[in-house]
């Protein structure tokens, strides 16, 4: 078959690439600059598919609605996604669109790590379970961590960081996820550039009885204006924190918040795993930001975690960074969503 057009609309930036059947991936800046009879089939990922949207699935009608059901949930992802398929179906009518799920790889999470201690109902009723989230990404560097090392015994226990707009840190078991931060929305977890990341509840429920904070406030607050931003004060961009650390107190304080709980949930995914082979940085802050990879890795100088500090300051995706004495190899991977979303879309197209 030809070209897949892979719609991928995060949080903070809307990507369209183009992945021939060789897997050539070209970059393109809107629907507009793709020939129509270049593209054989649109993949869009969507973040989040609930209980029931688990499979790449061809997208119909039914499908955008559940999409649009999910999106009091994932506000930030799954709207976006939406206005990604509508665009597409509209510049390139009868060509088919294909829905890949984030949540589909953390299916394979057990119940121990799945389930939260709530009231039943709450639980088998409303669904309110951990989902988890990049599940693409974190699925390519399961796949590519044990061609770069070409250890067999890393694919065993893996903890994947993925540090972006969002982020997630990830346990990966013989290929499969086991554990994850992101629970039941993308809000759960480590601090992020504007998400809050996990915190009290009973802190939301002061600042609702005690202060009138509305749900609307609420909603916009734990979402747009908390994580580095919100610690900050300033940006919830690494880069602009790292430039200005050193004289900036607030800035150092929402780095070092940011690399604390990072560290954190990667030993608590290392206990999930019952150890830890490899460590992976991946996204835009994993990819390319040597300082918080520094910081991270030498909090968890515990469990024989060992940068090499020239490689890590110079790499590049791919690559390893640990030293040669590290128990645990600690690797940069691209992300490559992309490619995942394209194989989905293939092999769906195939089946069908």
């Amino acid at each position: 078959m030809g070209a897949v057009l892979v719609v991928n609309a995060g949080s903070t930036s809307l990507k369209l690439r183009l992945v021939s059947e060789n897997e050539h991936v070209e970059d393109v800046e809107s629907f507009e600059a793709v020939r129509s009879a270049e593209v054989e089939a649109v993949g869009h990922r969507v973040v989040h598919g609930g209980p029931h949207l688990v499979e790449p699935t061809l997208i119909d009608d039914a499908v955008r609605v559940s999409i649009g059901e999910l999106e009091s949930i994932a506000p930030l992802h799954n709207a976006p996604s939406l206005t990604g398929i509508d665009s597409a179906t509209r510049a390139f009518p009868g060509v088919p669109q294909v829905a890949v799920f984030d949540t589909a790889f953390h299916t394979t999470i057990p119940a121990e790590a799945s389930t939260y201690a709530l009231p039943r109902i709450w639980r088998e009723e409303w669904g309110i379970r951990r989902y988890g989230f990049h599940g693409l990404s974190v699925q390519w560097c399961a796949e590519r961590a044990p061609e770069l090392l070409e250890r067999s015994q890393v694919q065993r226990r893996l903890v994947v960081c993925h540090l972006g707009g969002g982020c997630s840190i990830t346990a990966v078991h013989d290929g499969r996820s086991i554990d994850t931060t992101m629970g039941f929305s993308p809000l759960e977890g480590v601090p992020m550039t504007t998400r809050s990341g996990s915190i009290d509840p009973g802190a939301l429920l002061y600042v609702q009885r005690q202060h009138g904070v509305s749900l609307e406030e609420l909603d916009r607050a734990l979402n747009e204006e908390s994580g580095l931003k919100g610690l900050s004060g300033l940006s919830g961009d690494i880069r602009e924190l790292e430039a200005v650390a050193q004289e900036d107190e607030d800035a150092r304080i929402a780095l070092a918040v940011y690399t604390h709980r990072i560290a954190g949930a990667v030993a608590a995914m290392a206990a999930s795993s019952g150890g830890l082979d490899a460590l992976v940085f991946t996204a835009g802050v994993g990819e390319h930001s040597p300082g918080v990879r520094a910081a991270v890795c030498a909090r968890l100088a515990f469990l024989s975690v060992e940068l090499d500090a020239d490689l890590n300051e110079q790499s590049a995706p791919d690559g390893d960074v640990a030293s040669s004495e590290s128990a645990v190899r600690v690797l940069v991977i691209a992300a490559r969503e992309e490619l995942v979303v394209a194989r989905a879309v293939r092999a769906l197209l195939q089946r069908t």
